[in-house]
């Protein structure tokens, strides 16, 4: 069965299905959906959860003896399997295979991947655990389509927003659905009286905690300044934002750098590629410094960051990591 975000709380109260599979690369919306099964679960009695990292050379055969050794004092128990990559290969299918037959009542299988593509959708072991259990597929929200989902956030918290100040906030987090949550929690405590949030009140909530911005860090790691990029890194750290709203940044902005060195060697004017003017001298540094092969190189090692925030441990904190990726991308040390 495929759904949407929107249908999981329904199907949950429906009854729990001993396969649930969330795809997608909005962090917000992958937590918020994996929360609401882990929330269902432990109501129903599944007092134990087992988590497992599929990462390079993972040992499948953990996740069938994890299977197999339940807890003395769990009678019930959810497996979280994190597969970044998405792809298990030949062992892995194998082993989700095999584990499809093992899902039963007292046993859940919550496997988190990337989005997947058409042909992954298609793949046997999809359609394997797809016929158990359920797949969730998170979809970004479009920049035209963001507005309206501030807006029903808003509501959710019991907020209202003129018009305005609802498309401004969607103008300063671009995308991010995370820093867009954020700003929603925090414009919660300072609104006490329950009134409209006017523009005003938008654009101080935004500035009260904005001497360091995400955005700043981005361009002066591409103008492949180190020293004043880490400095707004470890501002960032200190006033509170978290690392998925970092890292969401660096990552968006290597995938853009990817897609516009193919599109400017492919001799597309960067004038039209990149409107902001003064972000194109930005760019064309960054490009000067950064083969395609180091950009992916980078995608790699934010994958790795990823991870480490969701519980890996590669690096001892993710702050480790976004320190090492920001140097990277200024240009620094070898990658």
């Amino acid at each position: 069965m495929r759904i949407n975000p929107q249908q999981l709380s329904q199907q949950l109260r429906k009854g729990l299905a001993p396969v649930y599979i969330i795809s997608g690369d909005e962090p917000l919306l992958v937590q918020e959906c994996c929360d609401q099964i882990r929330v269902a679960a432990k109501k129903n009695g599944f007092g134990e959860r087992e988590l497992l990292h599929a990462e390079h050379n993972f040992d499948w055969g953990l996740l069938l003896a994890s299977a197999g050794n339940m807890s003395l004092f769990a009678e019930k128990k959810l497996i979280e399997l994190r597969a970044p990559g998405g792809k298990p290969g030949d062992k892995g299918s194998k082993a989700l295979q095999e584990f499809s037959s093992l899902a039963s009542q007292d046993l859940i299988l919550l496997l988190i991947l990337p989005k997947l593509d058409k042909s992954q959708l298609n793949s046997k072991w999809i359609k394997v655990l797809e016929q158990e259990g359920v797949l969730v597929q998170i979809w970004p929200v479009s920049a035209q389509e963001m507005p309206h989902w501030i807006s029903q956030r808003m509501n959710s918290t019991g907020l209202t927003a003129e018009k305005e100040a609802i498309k401004i906030l969607a103008e300063r987090v671009e995308g991010n659905l995370l820093a867009a949550s954020q700003e929603i929690e925090k414009l919660k405590l300072l609104n006490n009286d329950g009134a409209t949030i006017t523009v005003e009140q938008l654009e101080q909530s935004v500035t009260s905690s904005a001497r360091y911005s995400v955005f700043d860090l981005i361009d002066r790691a591409l103008a492949g300044e180190p020293e004043k990029a880490i400095k707004t890194l470890q501002g960032l750290r200190a006033e509170g934002i978290e690392p998925p709203v970092v890292l969401w940044a660096l990552t968006r902005e290597i995938r853009s750098l990817l897609e516009l060195g193919e599109k400017l060697n492919q001799g597309q004017p960067i004038a039209r590629l990149v409107r902001i003017q003064k972000r194109q001298p930005l760019i064309q540094a960054a490009l000067s410094r950064l083969t395609p092969h180091k950009l992916e190189a980078l995608l790699l090692k934010a994958r790795a960051v990823d991870s480490s925030i969701k519980g890996g441990s590669q690096y001892r904190s993710p702050w480790n990591g976004l320190l090492e990726l920001t140097l990277n991308l200024s240009g620094q040390r070898s990658i």
